[in-house]
């Protein structure tokens, strides 16, 4: 038995923001993020004529001013929430056993710096989190490639362990139950819209165990051993859960992904397809929750809270709430402590 213990590393990774609102500085994020090959994944000389010749050219102006909607005084969303549940993860825990850092995918602070300062105090163990509820080879995955894309130059690796999801995890569940019925004692809803992240359907096929994964509502109406890492699946069982914690009607409860680019087919159902039909169909007050995302961002405050909104309002609907993402709440910050615990 080792006489000496050595302090856990940890490092809580989200996806990532630019530096600013200015256009350059959005075109470096954009480059950065859709270059990476599990994000697009299509061969690397396709992928750098679309990304630098097509999407980072044209998408970066209208990005910028898009971010520059949700900026603050204290700069991205997503950086200080993710910096301030970092700090909160510290206060909870003892200095004495755990160095708890945080780090972008992409952009700042990187992996690199975050791995580099746990290197540094020379840990025994590092615990790597992708703040991403449910696995993707192109959030979770590309996580996990980087840091051992890093990590396989040191000439003393440490054991390295990562969480890959923590979807079911009690206290996440109770974090968004505690938010949502903030909005339900005040407001009555006839539609509760979860809505996820896309991703292409290539990719979730491409994942799929003994060809499981038929990406219909029949294949991710269970979530088991074949299915345990479809994106899809997970969003559904995600769904699921909250709607037990929360109480709610199966009839007024609809899972939707949003955020898709480019002409091939991604996840369906899309979010802006399910609007026209809450529209049609009457539907008047929706709440509407992000479970794909743990920090306010573009994706949940302009996307889903903005521009999803004027669509519904335009469409005849009367009220459109976004339950916020779960930022530092105090049961999310348990979590994560708990995340840590559990694989310490």
């Amino acid at each position: 038995m080792n006489k000496f213990k050595a302090k856990i590393g940890v490092l809580l990774v989200n996806l990532g923001t630019p530096d600013s609102t200015s256009t350059p500085d959005v075109r470096k994020y954009l480059r950065e993020f859709l270059m990476d090959g599990r994000v697009i994944d299509i061969p690397a000389f396709s992928r750098w004529l679309l990304v630098n010749l097509i999407i980072a050219p044209f998408r970066a102006p209208k990005s910028a001013k898009e971010y520059r909607k949700l900026w603050t005084d204290r700069g991205s969303p997503l950086l200080f929430h993710t910096e301030d549940l970092r700090d909160k993860v510290r206060e909870k825990l003892s200095s004495d056993t755990y160095i708890i850092e945080m780090a972008m995918r992409y952009q700042t602070p990187s992996i690199e710096d975050g791995l580099a300062k746990l290197k540094a105090a020379n840990v025994g163990k590092i615990i790597v989190i992708p703040l991403f509820p449910q696995y993707a080879s192109a959030s979770n995955g590309s996580v996990v490639d980087k840091v051992m894309e890093i990590a396989r130059t040191w000439q003393i690796i440490p054991h390295i362990t990562f969480v890959n999801n923590f979807v079911d995890h009690p206290l996440f569940l109770e974090a968004w139950e505690e938010l949502g019925e903030k909005y339900m004692e005040k407001e009555e809803y006839d539609t509760f819209l979860f809505s996820y992240h896309g991703l292409p359907e290539r990719q979730i096929k491409k994942g799929s165990c003994d060809n499981y994964c038929q990406l219909n509502d029949k294949c991710c109406a269970s979530y088991n051993k074949k299915n345990q890492f479809c994106y899809r699946a997970q969003s559904f069982y995600t769904t699921r859960l909250l709607s037990e914690k929360l109480s709610l009607p199966k009839e007024k409860v609809q899972t939707c992904f949003q955020s898709r680019l480019g002409n091939d087919p991604w996840i369906k159902p899309y979010t802006d397809d399910v609007i026209k039909e809450l529209a049609d169909n009457g539907r008047k007050k929706v709440l509407v929750f992000s479970p794909a995302f743990v920090a306010d961002c573009l994706e949940t405050t302009v996307e889903v809270g903005q521009e999803y909104k004027e669509q519904f309002i335009e469409l005849g609907g009367q009220t459109w709430d976004l339950v916020p993402s779960l930022n530092s709440n105090d049961k999310w910050v348990a979590c994560v402590a708990d995340l840590i615990h559990i694989n310490s």
